[in-house]
């Protein structure tokens, strides 16, 4: 509150405190030492993490690693794809997954995205036949058709990764995302659903990359012996993949577990959020949130909405500085200098598609985070200054 008795703009960057328990397990990790992940026999803290999210999730398989980029690195390697291999992705996603995919020796070919910041069915039927796997992001939470994904890929025999960055608690058919296609890739990342600063999780059901995936982490010796099951595979792959190095530390451990049991609450608060500030933004003309695909629950921790009818990028601009003026900051994908979202700054791609579609929305969309711990007056206060923000440049 401030001074003069009115709401003060939200702090919408701070994350919800981690649990006390986290901190009495850390404690408990710095007085004895044991950070190494393999260097206790059994029960520690990224081994019982790995069994609580399987579970959580309803895999087979978990494992802990430094952050989802390496996940999706990895997943890409346990795939054993040839060298150059063709790697189907979205063109809005993050710049780590073209990165990775890059890092695993093979070729990103983007796709286009819709005005909804899902992937293009058409495009993606097109570009389908050549490719050797598929990294379907689902991007700030939003899932794309994951029912013809998954007929396609699977007529064509094209493995599915997901990176489920943004999307742990998210549901397609009540079926949780991440456990769709072969792996899911999941980030502990601050600004994610549970927070752990960096970090990241794959889960398959596939003994077989699950093995490949913990040996190129790496387990090297016979540190494989400390994960459950698949000693056989385990001890065909050991010594014939190189070592990766990207395994988790105890102490990120102990600060996830504490909060997945916390998961189910922030998921619904995260969705009410969402909810309430997306029935304001539509009602407005010059804003709209795409509605989300009939099979899909989300679990939002920030809001994406289209300008509409902003015919010019000085427009645009002008919405974000009365937006700004008002207390709310609002990143365009498009016009942020140097966003690692647009596709057009992947430079280390080399020559980029043209993508008109995907970069008509980028230029459009609009990203503000709403972390679960905000009250309905802030809501309120952010939803009311979208509003008026556009309202001051086109009304």
């Amino acid at each position: 509150m401030a001074a003069d008795g009115q709401i003060a703009p939200p702090n919408v960057y701070d994350a919800e405190p981690i649990p006390e328990a986290a901190r009495a397990a850390i404690e408990g990790l710095l007085a004895s030492g044991d950070l190494f992940r393999y260097t206790a026999p059994e029960g520690a803290p990224v081994a019982l993490l790995e069994a609580e999210f399987a579970e959580l999730l309803g895999a087979r398989y978990a494992l802990a690693v430094s952050s989802c980029s390496a996940a999706l690195f990895l997943s890409l390697k346990a795939l054993d794809l040839p060298r150059s291999a063709r790697v189907l992705i979205p063109a809005f996603t993050f710049a780590a997954v073209p990165s990775a995919v890059v890092h695993a020796d093979c070729t990103p070919v983007l796709v286009e995205v819709g005005e909804n910041y899902r992937v293009d069915m058409d495009d993606f039927a097109a570009k389908l036949p050549d490719a050797a796997a598929v990294i379907i992001s689902h991007m700030r939470g939003h899932t794309s058709d994951m029912d013809a994904i998954m007929q396609l890929c699977d007529a064509a025999g094209v493995p599915v990764v997901e990176d489920a960055a943004h999307s742990l608690g998210t549901t397609w058919h009540g079926r949780n995302i991440g456990t769709i296609g072969k792996i899911g890739c999941f980030s502990f990342q601050s600004y994610k659903m549970i927070n752990a600063g960096e970090g990241g999780i794959l889960i398959t059901d596939d003994p077989e990359l699950a093995a490949r995936a913990v040996i190129m982490s790496g387990a090297y010796e016979h540190n494989w012996k400390k994960h459950p099951g698949l000693q056989n595979s385990y001890m065909l792959w050991q010594n014939k993949l190189p070592l990766y190095n990207m395994r988790m530390q105890n102490l990120s451990a102990a600060v996830i577990r504490p909060q997945l049991p916390e998961l189910a609450r922030r998921v619904e608060k995260g969705r009410e959020n969402h909810d309430h500030v997306a029935e304001a933004l539509n009602r407005s003309p010059w804003l709209s949130v795409p509605a989300p695909l009939a099979p899909e629950e989300r679990a939002p921790d920030s809001i994406q909405f289209n300008l509409v009818g902003f015919e010019t990028d000085a427009e645009a601009r002008a919405f974000q500085t009365a937006a700004k003026t008002r207390g709310v900051s609002v990143q365009v994908f498009g016009l942020s200098d140097d966003n690692a979202r647009a596709f057009w700054n992947w430079q280390f791609l080399g020559d980029l598609p043209e993508l008109p579609q995907t970069r008509a929305m980028l230029m459009r969309a609009c990203d503000v985070r709403l972390p679960t711990r905000l009250n309905r007056a802030e809501l309120d206060f952010i939803a009311e200054a979208l509003v008026a923000a556009a309202a001051d440049v086109k009304g």
